[in-house]
């Protein structure tokens, strides 16, 4: 009588088995037998995409990137338009357009151009002005009227290259003699008019920042003779403006006059 006791025990014990496992199964991620393209080695922008660079893998889950390269072959010889790090997959926007032959040119944005600028290490913000990062141009010159001033001319320029480099460690700044812009045309001419003004200034903004400046900018009097606010006017001129009318010096004490 006790050996279907054991066999039920044992029958018992497998289906718990059976049904843990089969409940790991259904909950891992499924493969969707769709192959993604993706880095292996670090890819460096403006130069070619060599085959052991990349590799195809099945891509898990059922969110595949939108327009993802299936097959090595497919990137192989593109040029790569922004740098790349192992990981991530290799997707059209990244790329140049096909037939480009690499170096800057290739990496500039459809519709965008390139212009370098002289700078020194000040203007370069000490290095800190890599390629991949944002900053705002400032120009300083003279007005019409003799006048100094200095304004935001530029925001949110991309910088392209520092020197003849196109990428850069930000662990690790480098002083330069050029930094290389990404402008439109219309920014471009705006630029060019600027450093025949006056010096130019690179501003460090951060790269999230999508923000555009609007300022009147800065003129000498606004650091040599900066105008009081109305607050600290009323502060500083009160007791002698009591006095002026005859009320006498007032005293304080606490909270109370």
């Amino acid at each position: 009588m006790k050996l279907p006791v054991v066999v039920l025990a044992i029958a018992l014990t497998l289906g718990a088995m059976a049904a843990f496992m089969a409940s790991r199964w259904t909950s891992a991620p499924k493969s969707t037998g769709a192959k993604v393209v993706i880095v292996e080695q670090p890819i460096e922008a403006g130069k070619a995409i060599t085959a052991n660079q990349v590799k195809a893998l099945d891509w898990p889950g059922s969110a595949v990137p939108q327009n993802a390269f299936a097959r090595v072959t497919d990137v192989t010889g593109r040029i790569a338009r922004i740098s790349m790090i192992p990981g991530e997959p290799v997707l059209p926007g990244k790329l140049a357009l096909t037939g480009a032959t690499g170096g800057l040119s290739s990496t500039i944005t459809e519709g965008k151009r390139a212009i370098t600028v002289k700078v020194n290490e000040v203007v370069a913000v000490a290095g800190f002005a890599l390629p991949g990062s944002y900053v705002d141009i400032l120009v300083n010159g003279t007005d019409a009227n003799g006048q100094n001033f200095s304004r935001t001319v530029l925001s949110r320029v991309k910088v392209l290259a520092v020197d003849q480099v196109t990428t850069g460690d930000p662990d690790k700044p480098k002083v330069v003699n050029a930094v290389t812009l990404e402008l439109t045309p219309q920014e471009s001419e705006k630029l060019d008019l600027a450093r025949n003004i006056g010096k130019l200034a690179l501003v460090l903004r951060n790269e999230l920042d999508k923000g555009i400046v609007n300022s009147a900018g800065a003129r000498l009097p606004d650091i040599v003779n900066p105008m009081p606010t109305r607050a600290s006017a009323i502060s500083k001129n009160a007791p002698e403006d009591s006095f002026r009318q005859g009320r006498g010096p007032e005293e304080i004490r606490g909270t109370n006059r």
